[in-house]
């Protein structure tokens, strides 16, 4: 093979194996999260103690209407999913679709398919996992979930904060 023809085909193999797939998580604009679960009583009824458990939380429309919301108790851009992931573990996303970036337009599990889509867009993402995009116009560019910590300590107490 002449050099003229390897220096290009190199060139191009280089930048696909530098050019990693970036996920764009910061669509959803900055907004304040403050959920707490004070006890481990709390945590079962109102967390997500196993595997494939979710829960949403939107303080303006009081859901779950038992929850006992606080003035301390903040639940993001468009509101709360909380999800056990595959390994047991709680993850948090914004409810807000990053496609749509609307307050109102919220992501909703599809408990069959073990996975959540945007009934506006069309998107559908991976939230028991990463909140990565799985199909739809979030998948082709780039937008995954807003991803929201969730910390324990050893009192049995999670929380759900702000980055």
């Amino acid at each position: 093979m002449k050099i003229t023809k390897i220096i290009p085909l190199a060139l191009a193999l280089a930048a696909l194996s530098t050019s990693c797939e970036h996920l764009d998580e910061t669509r959803i604009p900055p907004a304040q999260v403050r959920i707490a679960f004070n006890t481990q009583a709390e945590w079962e009824v109102y967390g997500t103690p196993a595997v494939l458990d979710y829960k949403t939380f939107i303080k303006s429309e009081r859901v779950p209407s038992n929850y006992p919301y606080t003035s301390l108790t903040y639940t993001g851009f468009g509101g709360i999913l909380l999800c056990c992931n595959l390994m047991g573990e709680p993850v948090a996303y914004d409810l807000a679709c990053p496609v749509e970036c609307k307050n109102n337009v919220r992501i909703q599990v599809d408990p069959n398919a073990a996975n959540a889509y945007c009934p506006t867009c069309g998107s559908v993402y991976d939230v028991f996992n990463l909140g990565t995009p799985l199909s739809g116009p979030a998948n082709t560019q780039g937008y995954g979930l807003k991803r929201y910590n969730v910390t324990y300590n050893n009192n049995g107490v999670y929380r759900l904060i702000t980055n």
